[in-house]
Parts: structure tokens; sequence; C-alpha cells
């Protein structure tokens, strides 16, 4: 066995260190609370504050880091999109995070198919950068979109189809690897000719191949007999590709080290042909045991895939309001299956032949149309998501993650663990990769009580000794970390555990590289994160998805980080970090950083943190996170309960004054517009006033209607008794900024036969008080609102919103800050969307026909919280031919676009699709845009005015 001394980082020169590397390296350094927030936690159950942080900029930065660790002593701790849930990209020393700049892919040769990438690549670029020669990266895991290639090499991560392509060990052809002393190597698979050469040069290459070459041939029988014994046994080092008959593989043998012995700094990988089609076949089964064991037939049929799911999984996903979009066969566990072929009928054949071959008609759904696979694919990719929150709103966790058994055995090992998890009390939403027998589950373990924490312990140790009866490994994906690495020793014979500790101790004999994983591990149930933070403090919001905690909100964000897609297909979420990069502008990092802000011994100062405060400056509050993130974490709300605290009784930014207050000021400014329009239309003037009002100087100031929408209806000519009563909302907005939106609905209304009130008295819904975190002055303009709404609600008149905004804050945020009072759920029941007040009370009105094609830029409060599927039947049924831009959030987001510091981000956002897209369409096009803040984006980034749905069916009515 080898003894090292343990790292004390009490012990070290920490300013020194952060010294000599702002002095040292190009890149981002951060030692400051908030950054070592950021960082003290990963997607697993654990929690372990770094030292500092280091973004490198090249690769010599990287070399440098380490250089500097070395000289103080101090771990290094590699870390790529930080979605391991094993506990290893966390760790006491300096976190190495490569996914910020190091993501060039340095050369892609189709012809030899591999790529030579840096580790902060992002597996989706490579796949799209390949695919222009129609290739792929095999392996797929489910974080596609934000993991990156280091992380995966450091995981040996898998995906769904490794059944087809293997894991990421069996892709990797070479790296380019350094060692904490320095040393730095190429290493790939070595002939035995060479091995003997390599291990006869001087100095310590020669050392390292010399002690690989005897590791490995003085214990031949013992690697063989217990390592490589099937394609997911990811447990441990993957000490059998060191062996003569896989090629003495040194790169394959640390794909899996987890970070624990080197930092890589580039991968050779191999590309494998992608099938020009696919089709996916879903098959349906009494339960997800009886799913498991039909893998076994399915096999010998070369399946692309064979992925797993159970009725729990689906059930968490309707109990968020989401439907599959294509109706699953019968069953309560489903097999989906997919296989390839060069063209679409040929890969629905090969389908249709495996239906056949297992005898299954009545319960196989076979899917080809491209949109309708990608619709059951996110069930399964969102599961760890998903799976957090069961359909009862009752926490799970991982823990017990990814354990894999021969696929033979996986039937036989479902059913013991499922009665498992009964003996000890517990529900688990089972879900993964069944064709290669690895199981991922999230459990409802309680991590936050003493006997809790015991009890998750007891559950560990029995599943451990479980899963090794079957001759299966503890990790069948994600590696072992902090999770599993303390139950190796009831996987692997004591001379397997000294193998491992003397392979690191070959390439980190000082234990330096990531300690406490895989090897001398932490203990399963140190760290745990949740023991950091109690019941949470009192807050304005109800919270009553979280059993009103705050705390327990904040343990939404599992840390999966959907939120770091830079390009996320159909969604919002989270579009500073789509501009800056940065961790602490995606929502997972904020979440983070309020969750330590509760725990108070990082982020020490609560709710006036300054730390949170930046890290939510950027913040749009667009709700995006609300319907994309797999957990429906809302940062909107918990940015306003924070500034709502933070400013409590202090003097707030002059933004909170000026467009905080804006339904005060427009009321103000319609007494006399031209006035307001003539002052602000003066450059000189308007510095003054953007000066004072912590406007952006570039933005220009929205002019004033001359005629508020409310002083119009009033004094139009009475319009003849027509049939049911609906009242149209006034929203600040239509009011005072564009109340031409008003005009159109109530002729479009009016035409579908129904009869427009407005309220009888000036009222308002709270929004611009509500994004900037004035929530008592929230909740007495709500309240007022409510007395004023009261006859209405009382005889049951729906109430239809124009500005998707205000109609979100009805629906939502209204009975969460009110949550008492049974006006706001009344008022929340009957708020409709325009088109969807059309669709469900007038369902035979026949719209005017358009026949023009339109574009839509959708507004992210209407994408979170109210949806767009009336919308986009309305259009329809008027002859419109809608694309609509998959352009995420338009940038302005309310009072954000216009807030000062904050114009070049807002800017950047809309220049990603939406300005350019408009600024290309046909003058014949229609430019549809329902948010009021979308329009002003448009108007002045594209200088085209945009239409509210209602405005364009007036158009067709001639009016």
């Amino acid at each position: 066995m080898v003894s090292l001394t343990p790292v004390n980082t009490s012990d070290v020169d920490v300013r020194g260190l952060e010294r000599w590397l702002r002095e040292t390296i190009a890149g981002t350094v951060g030692f400051d609370a908030g950054s070592r927030a950021l960082y003290s936690m990963d997607a697993s159950n654990y929690r372990r504050r770094p030292l500092g942080v280091v973004l490198p900029r090249d690769v010599d930065d990287v070399v440098a880091t380490v250089a500097a660790c070395r000289e103080f002593g101090v771990p290094v701790v590699p870390r790529g999109g930080g979605t391991s849930i094993a506990g290893n990209a966390t760790g006491e020393g300096v976190v190495i995070d490569t996914s910020r700049h190091l993501t060039r892919i340095l050369q892609l040769d189709p012809d030899r198919r591999v790529a030579r990438v840096q580790p902060g690549v992002v597996l989706d670029d490579l796949r799209a950068a390949a695919a222009r020669y129609g290739l792929t990266f095999g392996p797929d895991p489910s974080t596609r979109s934000r993991c990156t290639l280091g992380g995966m090499i450091g995981n040996n991560a898998c995906g769904s189809h490794s059944v087809a392509w293997g894991t990421t060990a069996d892709n990797v052809e070479e790296l380019d690897v350094l060692l904490y002393d320095g040393t730095r190597l190429r290493v790939g698979p070595v002939p035995r000719a060479e091995l003997d050469r390599l291990a006869a040069r001087p100095g310590r290459a020669g050392q390292v191949y010399a002690a690989l070459r005897d590791l490995a041939y003085r214990n031949l029988a013992v690697i063989r007999q217990e390592l490589g014994r099937f394609g997911r046994q990811v447990s441990g080092y993957g000490l059998h590709h060191l062996l003569p008959e896989h090629g003495h593989h040194v790169a394959r043998a640390l794909v899996g080290t987890e970070g624990t012995c080197v930092t890589v700094l580039e991968a050779t990988v191999r590309l494998v042909e992608a099938p020009r089609a696919r089709a996916l076949l879903v098959l349906g089964f009494a339960d997800d045991v009886a799913a498991a064991r039909a893998v076994p037939e399915l096999l010998p049929l070369r399946p692309l895939t064979v992925e797993g799911i159970d009725d729990l999984l689906v059930e968490a996903l309707l109990a968020r309001g989401r439907r599959p979009g294509v109706a699953l066969p019968d069953g309560r566990g489903w097999l989906f299956v997919e296989v390839g072929g060069d063209s679409p009928e040929e890969a629905v054949d090969r389908a249709r032949q495996i239906t056949a071959a297992l005898g299954r008609q009545g319960s196989a759904l076979v899917v080809s149309d491209p949109a309708e696979q990608r619709a059951l694919w996110r069930i399964r990719e969102e599961g760890a998501g998903l799976a957090t929150r069961m359909a009862d709103g009752s926490e799970a966790w991982p823990g017990w993650e990814d354990a894999a058994v021969p696929p033979e055995r996986l039937g036989d090992y479902l059913r013991d663990f499922k009665a498992l998890l009964a003996r000890h009390g517990r529900r688990g939403v089972t879900y993964g990769h069944f064709g290669e027998g690895c199981v991922h589950v999230r459990i409802d373990f309680d991590l936050i009580t003493p006997a809790g924490v015991a009890g998750f312990r007891r559950f560990l140790e029995e599943a451990a000794d479980l899963v090794v009866r079957y001759g299966g490994s503890l990790s069948g994906e994600h590696g072992d970390g902090q999770a599993r690495a303390e139950l190796l020793p009831r996987m692997y014979s004591r001379d397997v555990i000294e193998l491992f500790e003397r392979f690191k101790a070959i390439w980190d004999p000082d234990d330096r590289m990531n300690p406490g994983v895989v090897v001398r591990p932490h203990q399963v149930d140190d760290h745990l994160r949740f023991a950091a933070v109690g019941r949470g403090p009192r807050t304005v919001f109800a919270y009553p998805d979280d059993g009103g905690d705050f705390a327990a909100a904040m343990r939404r964000c599992v840390g999966v980080g959907k939120c770091r897609d830079a390009h996320p297909p159909g969604g919002v979420m989270c579009p500073s970090y789509q501009v800056t990069r940065e961790e602490k502008h995606s929502t997972r990092g904020r979440a983070h950083l309020l969750y330590e802000m509760l725990a108070g011994d990082l982020v020490t100062a609560g709710w006036r943190s300054p730390e949170v405060r930046e890290a939510l400056d950027l913040c749009l509050a667009c709700k995006g996170c609300k319907s994309d993130c797999p957990v429906n974490v809302d940062m909107a709300t918990y940015k306003a309960e924070f500034l709502h605290h933070h400013y409590a009784g202090r003097v707030r930014p002059l933004s909170h004054y000026s467009m905080g207050w804006l339904p005060v000021w427009a009321r103000l400014a319609s007494v006399a517009p031209g006035l307001v329009n003539a002052v602000t239309g003066r450059p000189a003037l308007a510095r003054v006033v953007k000066r004072l009002g912590g406007v952006a100087p570039e933005r220009d100031i929205p002019r004033f209607a001359d005629q508020p929408f409310t002083r119009w209806f009033r004094r139009r000519p009475a319009p003849a008794p027509a049939g049911r009563t609906v009242l149209l909302w006034p929203d600040t907005f239509t009011n005072h900024l564009d109340p031409g939106v008003g005009r159109a609905a109530v002729a479009v209304l009016e035409d579908a036969g129904f009869r427009v009130v407005l309220p009888e008295r000036p009222v308002c819904c709270g929004l611009t008080w509500v994004s900037t975190g004035q929530l008592g002055i929230a909740r007495r303009v709500m309240r007022r609102t409510l007395d004023t709404l009261g006859p209405v609600l009382d005889a049951g008149v729906p109430v239809v919103g124009l500005e998707p905004s205000c109609t979100a804050l009805f629906r939502s945020d209204l009975p969460e800050l009110l949550p008492g009072d049974a006006r706001a759920r009344a008022l929340a029941e009957r708020t409709y969307t325009f088109a969807g007040f059309l669709a469900e009370h007038a369902p035979d009105w026949a719209p005017p026909r358009l026949d023009r094609p339109a574009i839509t830029q959708v507004h992210c409060h209407q994408h979170a919280v109210l949806g767009t599927a009336a919308e986009e039947e309305l259009l329809r049924r008027a002859g419109v031919a809608n694309q609509r831009l998959d352009s995420g959030c338009c940038g302005l987001a309310g009072d954000f676009g216009f807030e000062r510091g904050h114009y070049e981000v807002s800017m950047a956002l809309a220049e990603r699709v939406l300005l350019p897209t408009v600024r290309a369409a046909d003058p014949g096009t229609l430019v549809l845009a329902d948010g009021f803040s979308c329009r002003t984006q448009i108007a002045q980034g594209a200088g085209r005015r945009a239409l509210h749905l209602a405005e364009a069916l007036a158009l067709g009515l001639g009016r």
C-alpha cells in the first residue's frame, strides 16, 4: 500500500498563491468568495469549498497553474462542465475549469476519422463539426449539449449509443497530459518493443513507462480476472487497457481516472460513421423489470440504442404540465430502441423487423419523424432533472445513480433492487441504458437529518453488495468520485485496490491530483451539501411547490447544467449565459450562489450579499428556467425575492425608481404626453433624463401615446349590445405606450361576438415592482386591483391579457404573493391570453384570412408560463404561414435592456437570431411579437415595426 501525507490546505499561503497566479497567467483567477461558491458543488450530493478557481485562457495557463499549485503544495481539481453526479468535480484545491476558453477543435480528419480537441470542447460542438462529413463521436451522454470532452474523459462517459459505439475509453486514441510534477507526455497505444524502449529512457517519462509495464506484467492474472469483464464496468481504474491484448493503451487506461492522475491538455478521439436515417421503436411492457428482461432478445439484432424508462418518470413529466408530444404504447415500462439505415424507409423497415422478431405488435410504436423522435428522446434525456422531483413534489437524489450489471442479468437485478428499495421504505425513479445493463435512479433519500443520512449509508452498502452479487459495477458511467469510491473494496479484492493505489502513485506520487476521489476516498456520507442549510428564512413569495421553504426551492437545482447550453433548440434558458459563457451567469451558478448565501460560510452577508447581487444583475428575469429547466428553477422569482430583502431600508438603483415605478410615471405623463415626448426627444435633455433614471445612454426612450387606450375606450361611440362579457386588461404598456394594440383587440373581440369592458378604475398588475423586487408595493397594488375587479370576478367574467408578462404574472406570481387571497386564485384561473381566450370561448369564430407569411418572436414569459399552442392554431386558421423564431429571449426583457450597463448583453442576445432574421425578412412578411419589449427591441434594433397578434387580425378586418 502507498502511504502519503494528506493535504492540509489550512497551511497554504493562499494570498501568495493567488498573487503568483495573477502575475503568471492570462486567464481568470478567482479566490473571492463568489468564485469559490460557484464551484463548491457539481451535479452530485456533495459540497466542497475550493481554495480558488482558474479559468485558463490557453494550455500555457494550465501548465502555469499546475506549477503554481505544485510550488504551494495545493491540490488540483480538473473540471469540465460540472455535470458529474459522483462528486469528482469539487475539491478543496484549485479548480481548473477548461470549459470557458479551451474550446477549440484543433483538427478534424474525415479520412482518418479522428479529431484532435482541447478539453473544454462541448460534445455537441464536436458532433456538429463531424456531422458535416457524415461522422459523429459515439458516446453521447444526455448532457451532451454542455458536457465537455475533458469531463467525458475524466469519467469515461458513455451515453445511449454505447451499445453500438462503446464508451469514451473505447474512442480515445491519444492524450496530451500534464503530471502534477510538470512532466508532459503524449500517450496512446504502445507496442511491446516500444514500451520497453520508453521504459529505458532516463528521467520521469521513463520511470512512468517502466512502472506501468511492471504493474501490468506482474499482475496479469488478477487484472484479467477482475477488470474489463463487461462494457459498463467503469468503477475503479481501467488497468486492463495496459494489458498486451489491448495494446498497452496508456491513454485509455487514463480515461475514467476522474482527474486523480493527470490533467488532460488535448485529446485525439475516434469518430464513427453516423447513420443517414434513424427510426425509433418504442416498446411498452408491464413494468421496467419486464422491459429489462426483454433486452437480451434485442441485442443480437444490433440496435444503436436500447434505453429504458419507467412510469414514475413519465408521471414526473406530466406533473410539470408537459406531455411527451407522442403517445407512448400501453405499459408502465418502456424501451426506446433506435435503429439506423441509409434511408428513412430502410430504418423504419429495420424497426418493424425487430418488432416482428420479438412477436410484439399492439404495444409497439415506430416513430420515423425526426421532430417526434426528439420529443420522445427529451423524456429520457431530461431524466436526471425530472426525476429529482417526483410527481407528488417530493425530493429525490442521486447517490446510487448508475450501477450496471451484465445486460443478461439486468431484469433479475432490477427486481431485487426494487425489493431493496421497498425494504428501506424508499422510492426510486428508474431509467437508463438498459442495453448495457446500466440503471440510473433518483431515490427519495433523506439527506438532511442524521437518521436519514445513516439510512442513506446503509442503503448504499446493501446496494453495493447486491450489484456485486450480479457481477456488476458500482458505476456504469459517471465514475466513482466520492459517491461510490469508499465502496470499491466491496467490489474488488484487496490486490486490485492496491493496484489502483499504485497506478495513481505512478502519475501522482504526492496525491495532489483531486485527492479523496477513487483512491483513499472520502466517505460516502461526508461533505453532503444538504447539511449546510436547514430551513430557509422567511420570504414574501409563498413557494407552494417547495413547502413554503426557500431552502427547498434552492435545492431544486441539482447541477445538471441544462442552463449552460449555449444553443438551446426551441428554448430560452439561459440568455445571459449564452452571451457571457460565465458560470455565475447561468441559472445553475446563480442557484448555487443563493444556496451558499443560505449556508453562510462562504457567502457571509446573507440577503445583503454583493456576490449574489452581482450574479443576478445580468439575470433578465425571463422565466425561461421555469419551463426549460428540468426541475423548474424559477430564477426570476428568486431574483425578485433577493432584491426585496437586499434593498430593504436602503437606497435602490435609479432604475428601480424610474422603470420600477413606470405605471405611476406613465399616468402622470398622460396628462401632457406631448410635452414629455418633446423633452425626451431632445438629445441633450434625453441624456439628463437617462442619467437620472439609470437608463442606458444607447437607448431611445419610448414615446408616450397622445391618447391612452382607456381614454379612447371611454370616448368611443358605444357599440351595439353584444354577447358574453369579457374584461380586457389595460396593462401599462398597452394603455400608455402602444394603445393601438388595445384598439385592435377590441375590434377582434367584438367581431367574435363579445362585449368588451375595462376595469372601472385605474388598475395595475404590479409587474414592474415585482421585477425590481419592490414586493411590498407590488402586493399593495395587487390588492387594490383585486378590490376593483371583485365584482367582475364574482360574476365569473373572463379576463383577457394582451401583454404576456402581465398575463403570466396573474397566472403565476399573483397567487404566490397573495397565497391566502381567494380572489387571487380566481383571477389566475380566469385570465387568458388573447388567442387562448378565443380558442376556448369562441372556437367557431372564423378569423379573417391574412394569407401571408409571418415570423414570430415569442415573449419569454409566454414561453415559460402561458404556452403558444392557441396562437399557432389561430394563425393557421387565418392563413398565416408562420415561422416561430428559435431565437430565445429578445434581450430587452422588460426593464433589463434599458438599464445602464446592460445594453451590450441585451443587443448581443438580439443579434444572435432575432434581429438578423427580421432584417432579412421580406417586406410582405408579417413580423409578430405580442410582448411590448420584444416589439421595442425589434424597432430599435432593426428599424421595423412588429405587430401584436391582435393588430395582425385587425388588419384582416380592415381596421
